[in-house]
């Protein structure tokens, strides 16, 4: 299956900057896969798209202000460094801007000395190791210090950084958002809540792995890079108990999606915490996710081929052809689509 298989056209202008206000008054594109029928709503629609029954999972994740700008040691140079695993306590994987300019065992402070980060290593992927010393708890240091990591295709600035996170993140840990979830707010969960809807948290930490463009022009021999996730008991039993009733699971997002069907297994969900570099693309069979809520995403990346397995590639790509032609907005501060 050919890359280019997955392709659009997609104007610049459609890149949303900015998210709306309030997060519920996106637009949503439901695409329907039995009778291939595309309609135009309004995200706080969910309520009379949903059915009493319904189990939304959601991915409970926080992102961390994982963007450092600091000055290499005895030198006026700034450095930016990219948070993207922690590997230890005070051990990170991450991605330095420009690279080239440190060389292992080199310092870089940040904040006038509060923190100081050392480059240790070379990955094999590429990317940095970096050991972080300083004094007191890292995480109020990070919060301090650290700037939200806005994807590079966002150029505008962010007046409240928490509009970068869902109403629900809780764990601290992606540096991404699971940017499906921005569209609810705490009133609309709460009416999701009253007609039945049952509201399931799980948690995958977002890596910038899943957004790494395929390069491989056959898409079977791109790789995804692991990212953490957790899905507890509670969870895996109400979502047991959704699928034996044969009421509809419904993911929030690519990765709630790829959580669900990391730990599905003949139907039925396994608790439990691990790694999962988990690629879904045409010709996957899902095993637990039966609808999807998501934004608009890339061409040629492995979030349309997502979308593409679940809703089959043609009735995608002319929903997305619909979309730019009726302007809807794109990626993280974008609109919505629901795959029923």
């Amino acid at each position: 299956m050919n890359v280019s298989e997955f392709d659009f056209n997609l104007p610049e202008s459609l890149i949303a900057q900015h998210p709306v206000e309030p997060r519920d008054t996106s637009r949503l594109m439901v695409v329907n896969r039995d009778h291939e029928t595309i309609d135009h709503h309004r995200f706080r629609d969910l309520v009379p798209l949903l059915k009493s029954g319904d189990v939304l999972v959601v991915n409970n994740t926080r992102v961390i202000p994982a963007r450092l700008i600091g000055v290499k040691e005895g030198t006026e140079v700034k450095i930016e460094v990219l948070l993207l695993k922690r590997l230890e306590l005070d051990v990170w994987e991450a991605l330095i801007k420009p690279g080239k300019r440190l060389k292992l065992g080199q310092k870089v402070h940040f904040g006038q000395g509060i923190l100081e980060g050392v480059l240790e290593g070379i990955l094999e992927n590429g990317n940095r190791k970096i050991v972080f010393n300083y004094a007191g708890v890292f995480e109020t240091i990070l919060d301090l210090l650290g700037k939200m990591p806005l994807p590079p295709y966002i150029t505008a600035q962010l007046e409240d950084q928490e509009r970068y996170q869902t109403v629900y993140a809780k764990e601290r840990g992606s540096v991404a958002a699971p940017t499906a979830g921005l569209h609810f707010t705490p009133e609309l969960l709460n009416q999701l809540r009253k007609k039945g809807v049952e509201i399931v948290e799980i948690l995958l930490h977002v890596g910038l792995g899943t957004f790494r463009p395929v390069k491989m022009d056959d898409i079977r021999d791109h790789e995804m890079h692991s990212e953490y996730y957790r899905v507890d008991l509670e969870a895996a039993e109400r979502i047991n108990c959704a699928k034996r009733e044969g009421r509809r699971v419904i993911a929030v997002g690519t990765t709630a999606a790829r959580t669900l069907e990391s730990v599905g297994k003949d139907g039925k969900v396994i608790a439990g915490v691990g790694w999962t570099d988990i690629f879904i693309y045409p010709g996957y069979s899902f095993q637990i996710v039966d609808a999807l809520l998501t934004n608009f995403h890339f061409p040629k990346s492995t979030l349309v081929m997502l979308v593409s397995a679940l809703a089959g590639r043609e009735l995608i790509l002319k929903a997305y052809e619909i979309a730019v032609q009726e302007n809807y907005r794109f990626y993280s501060f974008g609109d919505a689509m629901l795959i029923l």
